[in-house]
């Protein structure tokens, strides 16, 4: 099983945006960041199935991964423990889906926040995960984590 952590696309300056934050859309350059994130989610997948999208609620991240998951005719399913701020929620679901392998090829895509992803990272990492590819959580940017055995053993960045 791989799982792929997503940072939301550019949504814009949140100091600029009125409403609920949550509300807050991509802009025009995350809404290409988003397209092309579908292209990098396929050359990942290397012929395995995209079993499963799940994002945050806002919804800059439910079209971040829009693209991706349309392509592999599936619809994000909003979790609210990808959402800002949910750090231990979202560790504990990656760990979950990590036990859940089951020696598969499936791909899971998780769609989250800049605030979320690191916390995550650092968490696989003291689990026991190497980490390659650099570091950082760029707008549309994917951490590739390779489960073996029900065990995060790998977390790559790709930017």
């Amino acid at each position: 099983m791989t799982i792929l952590l997503i940072r939301h696309g550019s949504a814009g300056d949140p100091y600029r945006w009125s409403g609920d934050d949550a509300d807050r859309p991509l802009d025009n350059a995350g809404t290409d960041q988003a397209t092309r994130l579908a292209d990098k989610v396929d050359a990942l997948l290397a012929g395995r199935p995209l079993s499963e999208v799940r994002s945050s609620r806002a919804i800059r991240c439910l079209q971040t991964v829009g693209p991706a998951a349309a392509r592999h005719a599936l619809l994000p399913e909003s979790d609210p423990s990808l959402f800002e701020g949910s750090s231990s929620a979202m560790t504990d679901l990656v760990r979950t889906r990590a036990g859940a392998d089951g020696a598969d090829q499936r791909v899971v895509v998780l769609c989250s926040h800049a605030d979320v992803i690191p916390d995550v990272i650092r968490d696989v990492v003291s689990d026991g995960a190497s980490l390659s590819g650099g570091r950082g959580c760029a707008y549309a940017s994917i951490w590739e984590l390779t489960v073996a055995d029900g065990t995060i053993i790998h977390a790559h960045y790709h930017q």
